[in-house]
């Protein structure tokens, strides 16, 4: 038998040969150049690269990858390479609604829960399954749980802590006609755990070792998992709505983790955290959208002032620390309420621009900033454009 630092060795070289990894730089793109798209037809100019998505999914997150990848090994969660395999399959077919939120974990596992539990013990699939995933009927359903658990922990920090990072502006239309804006929030994160599987490599280091499944050999194998979060925030800073999904996140994976726990004794709570997750994940989309809603648009048309719905990177709009959600009441001193009448008030002082700006709390302050011939016309902020 091999020697555990050489298997571990190993299992980081087998990272380099997932499809998964490749898809997800393709898909990252592929989004990323959709965004571009929709920013040049409501604003006619790109708001950020179409790399922006890629360079947010190969961001390191290998403290993640040892944390969780401990508990995996150390637990003995040993799942069979048929089920890794279908587990990826289902994540790029949920890729392809475009709907991001789509591959949370609560989605992706419960498939797969459902499929070994029921799908592949039916007569007419078995064949299908038995020449395809042969193994797949072996695995562990609360191995499975366990997992879908770890990795909505890992989806609730990830949402919690970088969900709004990335949000884009868009108009869209109200139900009452009117233009108003609105901040697209889609991200993309490739999560890599070490996992056991059988085969050939080591073999138990203790009596008690694996927790979850048996066997004689195990391989230990780097697997991405490709997570994803979308949502739109009208009514509000994005920022707020985002730690409010990721909360309910970290519930529903608490109760799914123990449910999981709890089928190690009693395999069918291993489905019902499966349904647990699909409903409860459901319902949080749910719950944010009906709460948008309820409550008034904040990207809109005001009386007093522009609200900034997008400020372009490298501009001096960016260099002055204007964000969005504040709102401009004055340019160069002069009252302004439309787009039409704020460049126009730059052009009073075509050298200098001096804002005076509402931040979120409704607080005054003063923005500054000198302008080089032509940067009136490109002062790189996005407003709610005037209809007609």
């Amino acid at each position: 038998m091999e020697a555990w630092g050489f298997v571990w060795l190993k299992a980081l070289g087998t990272f380099w040969l997932q499809p998964l990894l490749y898809y997800a730089i393709i898909f990252a793109w592929f989004i990323g150049w959709r965004r571009v798209q929709r920013e040049r037809r409501d604003f006619h100019t790109r708001v950020y690269r179409s790399s922006r998505e890629l360079r947010a999914l190969i961001r390191s997150r290998s403290w993640l990858a040892i944390v969780f990848s401990i508990v995996t090994v150390g637990v003995g969660l040993v799942i069979p390479n048929d089920t890794l395999v279908f587990w990826t399959i289902v994540t790029i077919v949920c890729s392809f609604f475009m709907q991001l939120r789509l591959l949370s974990p609560a989605y992706v596992g419960s498939i797969v829960i459902f499929t070994v539990s029921f799908f592949a013990q039916m007569e007419w699939a078995q064949p299908f399954f038995a020449r395809f995933f042969p193994h797949m009927t072996e695995t562990n359903v609360t191995a499975i749980a366990l997992l879908i658990g770890l990795l909505l922990f890992v989806e609730m920090w990830l949402v919690y802590r970088e969900g709004a990072e990335l949000s884009s502006p868009r108009l869209v239309t109200s139900k009452r006609g009117l233009v108003i804006g609105e901040q697209m929030m889609q991200r993309l994160w490739l999560v890599p755990f070490i996992i056991p599987v059988p085969g050939e490599g080591v073999t138990p280091f203790g009596a008690w070792w694996p927790i979850i499944s048996g066997g004689e050999t195990y391989s230990l194998v780097l697997v991405p998992f490709l997570l994803g979060f979308s949502q739109r925030v009208q009514t509000g800073m994005p920022i707020y709505l985002v730690k409010w999904t990721a909360k309910r996140i970290g519930w529903l994976a608490s109760v799914v983790s123990l449910l999981a726990i709890g089928s190690y004794w009693l395999k069918p709570l291993a489905i019902v955290s499966a349904v647990v997750a699909i409903l409860w994940r459901e319902w949080i989309a749910l719950s944010a959208k009906l709460y948008e809603q309820k409550r008034p648009p904040y990207f809109t048309k005001r009386t007093n002032g522009l609200v900034i719905l997008g400020v372009l990177p490298d501009t001096p709009a960016h260099k002055m620390a204007l964000s969005v959600g504040e709102v401009i009441v004055k340019v160069n001193g002069i009252p302004v309420v439309t787009e039409d009448e704020f460049y126009a008030a730059l052009q009073h002082n075509r050298a200098f621009c001096k804002l005076e700006v509402l931040n979120e709390s409704g607080e005054v302050r003063f923005a500054q900033s000198a302008l080089f011939e032509g940067e009136h016309h490109e002062l790189g902020l996005l407003f709610v454009r005037d209809e007609g």
